[in-house]
């Protein structure tokens, strides 16, 4: 039986080869590669070939953040300041007992236009024990905001009560509210800024419109 030796390749042989096979990956990179990955055309055959076709730019993501005036020093709020305060008798209303049926569930998108140096409230009719989750955030600049509680009364007396939940400078805020008691319950923002400022509502759970 005869021993088979396979033919050696030559030094040469192999420098030639290893030559040929850099010059065409280089070859199918610039035609290729360059145009479907990185859009890069310098000979057009990307174009006359189809590989421009496959190029996707990146897409930016778009920026979400609200720019605001973080160096400005806002007044320090007390506990004092929550709600209609002591001398304000709390309606029998409030502790009525809940119903038996709450409102539908919805959702809603509402777009709140706070003028320059004014106020203005926003409000839901919720019923005692209705859930509600709130997100809000503002287009540009901080807002002096109360989210706060009407109960819903037969007789009300000459002084409005009214429960604050949260009180704060902010421009955005997110949040899940139980309501204490039947009524009115909802946002009193106060624009301090000589520009409107428009606030983005986004709400869901059982309650109906104020205007509804």
């Amino acid at each position: 039986m005869k021993d088979i030796n396979p033919p050696l390749l030559e030094t040469r042989q192999i420098i030639k080869a290893t030559i040929g096979a850099l010059i065409l990956a280089s070859v199918v990179f610039v035609i290729a590669v360059l145009p479907a990955e990185y859009g890069l055309d310098p000979l057009g055959t990307g174009k006359l070939l189809g590989f421009s076709g496959l190029y996707q730019p990146d897409t930016p993501i778009a920026d979400t953040t609200v720019k605001t005036d973080v160096s400005k020093a806002y007044p320090v709020l007390k506990l004092e300041e929550l709600g209609s305060g002591p001398n304000v008798p709390t309606p029998k209303e409030v502790y009525n007992p809940a119903p038996s049926k709450q409102f539908e569930q919805r959702q809603d998108i509402v777009t709140i236009r706070v003028p320059a140096g004014k106020g203005l409230e926003y409000k839901m009719n919720v019923l005692k024990y209705g859930q509600v989750k709130y997100e809000w955030v503002t287009d540009k600049g901080v807002l002096y905001f109360d989210f706060h509680g009407e109960p819903k009364q037969a007789n009300p007396g000459k002084d409005e009560y009214y429960d604050s939940y949260t009180a704060a400078y902010s421009n955005n805020m997110i949040g899940t509210f139980l309501a204490p008691f039947e009524g009115r319950h909802g946002w009193y923002f106060k624009n301090k800024t000589d520009k409107e400022i428009v606030v983005n509502l986004r709400i869901q759970g059982q309650y109906m419109l104020d205007a509804e």
